[in-house]
């Protein structure tokens, strides 16, 4: 455990480091689209910030192929050399369109053409465990095709929910850590080396996310753009397809067996639940991409049924719908997450032996408190009267106007000009002096004319406020 989380360490660190060096470049390069109306965020933000998660990536396996632990994973299979070169693709093909812009055809066919490159080094889905039927051994067609589909529906999920500040990047960070737990539990409970390489490299994960999201917390300074997204993407996919096609079924069943019957003939219920971790295989990856891979079947079939394409940007995601109901941004970043982290942990929960019932009713109990959530979208809660000097005005009981507008504030207000929106057109002016109210035209004003009306608007708006 001590070398996985050096390896987090030092990629979280890297990536931390390279994150302001990389802001400087976007601006720079002019990496700073125009904000689009289907956007969030008020200002111009520089992209670009997969710049720092790809070199955090490189620094996480330059660390880990120098400790003694962690060094056979380098050595016993070409999963490493698999990633390496289908991200580098990805990375190049997402800064491409953070600067120049890609079109989505093209897009879609380089995310086809990293996965086939990692299926050419060996990285491919070989055997999938199917309950009642036990292990079927894939055909090359069919390896193949599962494993290039698994990267093109996991980047483009991510893609998709990238649309808050954090979301996408804490949203990855959780289901990393989903994966950590259940691959380390594998490979050190269970004795599978086969599940070491997911496990690394959702380390590795964990720690190009964390490192990114000091800097991408609202208000975000640095957004990951695509460079980042299809990225963090790609490595979750690789993972999802380590734990799936490369961990023989077989295998785990056996060590699960002897794991659990100690030497002794256990009933058919404790072999039944002794196998619930083989099949978790299956239900971890979609679980750890459910609302991701929600969102992007949603936005498909939303699309296609207007007639637009499926590619066509929009304002009607899940997060969208969330701003819709009420929900601040930062809430509705942490329902998100609070609905990932619930179905991520709890199908791992799940697999554990003599938890699964414990697992469903605090499942439960959570997914009323998720709805609770989601019911009261300008609920605040207000903290202790003991505690109110240490926590934001907002969150006080006694907050007065003075504890949310200070001087600062105050200045800051004044000093901003009036837009042109906010004014009359002259046009309109000059018509409202001509013609005057209503009154004044049907004869019934009670000794105020038009022209003298628009000139006292005139002096109110020209009168500075106090």
């Amino acid at each position: 455990m001590r070398e996985f989380l050096l390896t987090l360490c030092v990629t979280a660190a890297v990536t931390y480091l390279l994150t302001g060096p990389a802001r400087k470049f976007a601006i720079i390069a002019g990496a700073m689209p125009a904000v689009r109306d289907r956007d969030v965020h008020k200002e111009p933000t520089p992209r670009l910030g997969g710049i720092a998660m790809f070199g955090g990536l490189c620094a996480g396996l330059l660390t880990a192929d120098h400790l003694d632990t962690l060094k056979h994973v380098f050595q016993g299979t070409g999963d490493v050399p698999a990633l390496l070169s289908g991200a580098t693709i990805m990375w190049v093909l997402g800064v491409l369109d953070d600067k120049w812009g890609v079109d989505a055809l093209v897009k879609l066919g380089g995310q086809m053409v990293a996965a086939g490159v990692m299926v050419y080094q060996g990285l491919t889905v070989l055997w999938l465990p199917i309950p009642g039927v036990g292990t079927v051994a894939l055909p090359e067609m069919w390896g193949t095709f599962i494993t290039v589909a698994l990267v093109v529906i996991s980047v483009n999920a991510v893609n998709f929910i990238d649309g808050l500040d954090g979301l996408a990047a804490g949203m990855v960070c959780i289901a990393a850590l989903a994966f950590f737990v259940y691959a380390y539990r594998l490979w050190y409970g269970f004795s599978v080396p086969d599940a070491a390489p997911a496990a690394l490299f959702s380390v590795i994960l964990v720690g190009m996310v964390l490192g990114f999201l000091p800097h991408n917390f609202h208000p975000a300074r640095i957004f990951m753009g695509d460079s980042g997204a299809l990225l963090i993407g790609l490595v979750l996919s690789v993972c999802m397809i380590s734990i799936t096609g490369r961990v023989d079924p077989d295998v785990l069943a056996t060590q699960i067996a002897s794991t659990s019957g100690s030497g002794h003939a256990i009933n058919q219920t404790g072999a039944v639940h002794a196998m619930v971790p083989v099949y978790v295989v299956l239900l971890l990856p979609l679980t750890v991409i459910a609302i991701p891979l929600a969102d992007l079947i949603l936005a498909v079939v939303r699309r296609t049924w207007a007639g637009k394409s499926p590619f066509a940007a929009d304002k009607q995601h899940l997060h969208h719908r969330l701003l819709q109901l009420g929900h601040s941004h930062s809430r509705a970043v942490l329902i998100m997450y609070f609905w990932a982290a619930l179905l991520a942990f709890g199908t791992v929960a799940f697999s554990v032996n003599r938890t699964e019932l414990l697992a469903v009713k605090v499942a439960m109990a959570l997914c009323v408190v998720g709805i609770l959530m989601l019911l009261f979208p300008r609920f605040r809660p207000h903290a202790p009267r003991v505690v109110e000097r240490f926590v934001p005005p907002r969150y006080r009981r006694t907050a007065k106007v003075r504890d949310v507008l200070t001087d600062e504030l105050v200045k800051e207000i004044a000093e901003q000009p009036i837009s042109a929106a906010s004014e009359p057109a002259i046009a309109d002016g000059a018509l409202l002096d001509k013609i005057g109210t209503g009154a004044h035209a049907m004869g019934r004003h009670s000794g105020t004319s038009g022209r003298s009306g628009s000139g006292a608007a005139r002096v109110s708006r020209s009168t500075p406020r106090k």
